[in-house]
């Protein structure tokens, strides 16, 4: 079994959100996102780009990427991708990805808002159902584009026999790795999964922003507005729980926060 800290360093998914359309700085924001890419692949890390984040219409990163002219390496690269998109849009997206040499999707259902087309069954062949979701997703780009790696959700605040069951059928349309909501402490939800499906990588995502209450919609109850958190603690706590997980950290600041995950990966590459 590979070093459980090394699993850290290695498997340690960074969340980029690419430039919206309608910014207002836009040639800033490409700038920062090129700059974040680049330390992010020096750092050894996943850069894990989102698509249209909370309904919100943005560049597409591998077109941020193509664009731009950036030099990444691909295999550092997770693409988010979701069912709000054209037939051709979404082909688009598989083809490019399959260009620059990226062969990690993450397939989600997505956020969707008024200015967002939405896949329909009969664009990916999808009979005996009135909408698309992930599985069907996972389904299409497995059949067409089978050199992808494809990951799903895992919401552990969902009924926990339905989440299972869309586990299953995740996997039997072709996932072979998934990604978790955040999570600030042991979950037991994540504990059966984690016991039920030893095979299967499993990535967990870190809360890294100290305004815990907007967690709020995630976890289903309300958090107080001056709930103590600290992220960088929670972060420790969680490797030691799971030290066979890899960890996605979603609002991570990168002025402040990054140089202290770059000096936690480089502890644990060299305990190893």
């Amino acid at each position: 079994m590979e070093a459980t800290e090394e699993v850290f360093a290695k498997n340690c998914h960074i969340e980029i959100i690419p430039p919206k359309q309608d910014s207002e700085k836009l040639e800033d924001d490409l700038q920062l996102f090129a700059a974040k890419l680049g330390r992010v692949m020096e750092s050894g890390f996943t850069a894990s780009l989102t698509d249209n984040a909370m309904g919100l219409l943005a560049f597409q990163g591998h077109e941020c990427i193509e664009e731009l002219g950036l030099a990444v390496r691909p295999e550092q690269i997770l693409i988010h991708l979701n069912t709000f998109h054209t037939k051709k849009n979404l082909d688009e997206i598989l083809s490019s990805c399959l260009r620059l040499g990226i062969r990690s999707i993450l397939a989600i259902s997505g956020d969707g808002s008024a200015r967002l087309s939405r896949l329909r069954p009969a664009d990916l062949g999808a009979d005996g159902t009135s909408a698309v979701t992930s599985v069907e997703l996972i389904r299409y780009i497995r059949e067409h584009y089978p050199v992808f790696s494809v990951g799903v959700a895992f919401n552990p605040y969902e009924p926990e026999s339905q989440e299972f069951e869309k586990l299953e059928r995740k996997l039997a349309a072709g996932a072979s790795f998934a990604i978790t909501q955040p999570v600030i402490e042991q979950n037991a939800v994540i504990d059966r999964l984690l016991r039920e499906y030893p095979a299967l990588p499993v990535t967990i995502e870190a809360w890294m922003s100290k305004k815990l209450y907007l967690l709020s919609d995630v976890v289903g109850y309300p958090i107080p507005e001056d709930a103590e958190y600290d992220p960088l603690a929670a972060l420790e706590n969680l490797r030691r729980i799971y030290p066979q997980c890899g960890f996605y950290l979603s609002l991570l600041g990168f002025k402040t926060q990054y140089p202290l995950i770059e000096e936690m990966a480089w502890k644990a590459r060299t305990e190893v």
